[in-house]
């Protein structure tokens, strides 16, 4: 299964963790890393380039930060230009059908923090439904998100241990559901 990350981070060299995941990523040289705000520091995607680049891959993992309970905005356009009518849904659009489609986050917030009780109100798995919602229009499967939370007191054992369990992720998790 070739496996594309596509990371997007608006700074990654200011960032310990998206940074070591990318690092982890490269090391172990199974994906193919595709990192948004290098290819495009103007913001001007390439469709046609991206969506070669999907069509190449079986599963694509949205690596980011989580902004404002979202994704970054480049992600956001990345959605709006690259998975178009006719390419990604409608009648003709069926380039993304049976790919598989995940989220890999990182917060600044506590795993408590993201509960029903907790002070952001909702869990990441409610957060992400957007993503998965995409999965599910463009005929994909979504896959269960991977999350580092609490960023800020994030140790380097932590880091390390978070950036293999990352990988290991990558390779094994499962489709919620099967399309059919």
């Amino acid at each position: 299964m070739k496996t594309l990350v596509i990371v997007t981070h608006p700074n990654i060299e200011t960032s310990n963790w998206n940074k070591s995941w990318l690092e982890g990523l490269q090391k172990d040289g199974g994906f193919t890393i595709h990192e948004l705000y290098k290819e495009y520091p103007d913001e001007n995607i390439d469709v046609a380039k991206e969506q070669k680049l999907i069509e190449a891959h079986d599963r694509i993992i949205f690596q980011y930060p989580l902004y404002w309970y979202s994704s970054p905005s480049l992600l956001k356009k990345w959605f709006d230009t690259v998975l178009q009518y006719g390419w990604a849904y409608g009648p003709d659009g069926s380039k993304t059908a049976g790919k598989e489609i995940g989220a890999a986050i990182s917060t600044y917030g506590t795993a408590a923090s993201y509960q029903a009780t907790g002070s952001n109100r909702f869990t990441l798995q409610e957060l992400l439904r957007p993503i998965e919602a995409l999965a599910e229009f463009i005929s994909a499967s979504y896959l269960p998100h991977f999350a580092l939370n609490d960023t800020s007191t994030v140790t380097e054992e932590r880091l390390a241990q978070s950036t293999k369990d990352y990988i290991h992720h990558i390779k094994t998790v499962k489709p919620l559901g099967v399309r059919q």
